[in-house]
C-alpha cells in the first residue's frame, strides 16, 4: 500500500516537472536571451520554483486520492434509490433528487469562498477600487454565482435536458446586464467567472458532474457529466453585475433620502 502510494507520488512529480519545464525555459529564455540580464535574487527565484514544484506534486496526489474519489461517492450516496425513498418498481422524477440540488448549492458556495485564486483577485479589486469594490461581497456574489450553477447544472444532468439552452439564455443575460450595469464592475465580472473555476473548485465540480451522470439512471458520463464547470464560469458573472446594479440602486436611493428638497420661492 505505502509503496505503492510513493510510487503514485514519483509518477505526478515527474509529469509536474515535465509541464512547469517549459514554462522555466520561457522565462529563462527571454530573461537572459532577450533582455540579457541577470536573474534577480536567484536563489529565491529556486527556492520558490521547489516550492511550486513539490506544492503541484501534493496537491494532484491529493485531488487523485481524496477529492475526486470523494465527490464521486457523495453523488453515489446521494442518488442512491434507497435514500432518495425509491425502490425496484418505482421510477424517481428530477423532484426526487432535491437534495442533489441541496448538496450541489452547499458545496459550490463552500468551494467558491476557500478558492485561493478568488481571494487574490477581490483583495486586488478591493485595493485598485480604493475600497469601492467589497472583497467580502464579491467573494459572496460569486459563491452564490457558482452555488446556483451547480444546482442549475445538476438539475440538467438529473432532467437531461441539452446544455446549450442555459448557456444560450445564461449569456443573453449577461449581454442585458453588460449594457446595464456599471463600467466599473463588467471587466471584474467577467474575470470573475474565471478565476473562480480554479485548483479547489474544478476538481470537486468534474467528480460531482462525473459521479452523478454515472448513477443517474440513462444518463452518460461522457455526454451529461461535463457541462457544470461551462455554468461555474457563466453564473459568477451574472451575479457579481446583479451585485453591482443592486449596490447602485441603493446607493441611489440613499443618496436621494439625504438630498434637500428645494425651497419654494419666495422662502429664504
Amino acid at each position: 500500500m505505502i509503496w505503492s502510494m510513493i510510487t503514485e507520488l514519483n509518477q505526478v512529480f515527474m509529469g509536474i516537472l515535465k509541464d512547469v519545464a517549459p514554462i522555466v525555459a520561457v522565462l529563462l529564455g527571454f530573461q537572459m536571451g532577450i533582455l540579457r540580464r541577470k536573474i534577480p535574487h536567484l536563489r529565491g527565484v529556486l527556492f520558490g520554483l521547489v516550492y511550486v514544484v513539490v506544492g503541484l506534486t501534493f496537491f494532484l496526489f491529493g485531488l487523485e486520492r481524496a477529492l475526486f474519489p470523494l465527490g464521486k461517492e457523495m453523488a453515489r450516496q446521494l442518488t442512491d434509490p434507497s435514500f432518495l425513498g425509491g425502490g425496484p418498481d418505482v421510477v424517481l422524477g428530477w423532484a426526487d433528487y432535491y437534495w442533489v440540488y441541496i448538496f450541489a448549492f452547499a458545496i459550490g458556495f463552500a468551494t467558491t469562498i476557500a478558492e485561493p485564486s478568488l481571494i487574490a483577485v477581490a483583495l486586488k479589486a478591493h485595493e485598485v477600487s480604493g475600497g469601492a469594490v467589497k472583497a467580502s461581497g464579491l467573494r459572496i456574489a460569486v459563491a452564490i454565482g457558482v452555488a446556483l450553477s451547480l444546482s442549475v447544472g445538476t438539475f440538467r444532468i438529473v432532467s437531461g435536458t441539452p446544455l446549450y439552452m442555459y448557456m444560450i439564455v445564461g449569456y443573453a443575460i449577461v449581454v442585458i446586464q453588460t449594457m446595464l450595469a456599471p463600467r466599473m464592475i463588467v471587466p471584474l465580472a467577467y474575470d470573475s467567472g474565471g478565476v473562480t473555476t480554479s485548483t479547489v473548485t474544478v476538481p470537486l465540480v468534474a467528480a460531482l458532474g462525473l459521479g452523478l451522470a454515472s448513477n443517474v439512471p440513462g444518463r452518460s458520463a461522457l455526454l451529461d457529466g461535463f457541462g457544470l464547470i461551462a455554468l461555474a464560469s457563466l453564473f459568477p458573472i451574472i451575479t457579481v453585475m446583479g451585485y453591482a446594479q443592486i449596490g447602485a440602486v441603493l446607493a441611489k436611493r440613499r443618496q436621494d433620502k439625504t438630498t434637500p428638497l428645494p425651497c419654494p420661492k419666495g422662502d429664504l
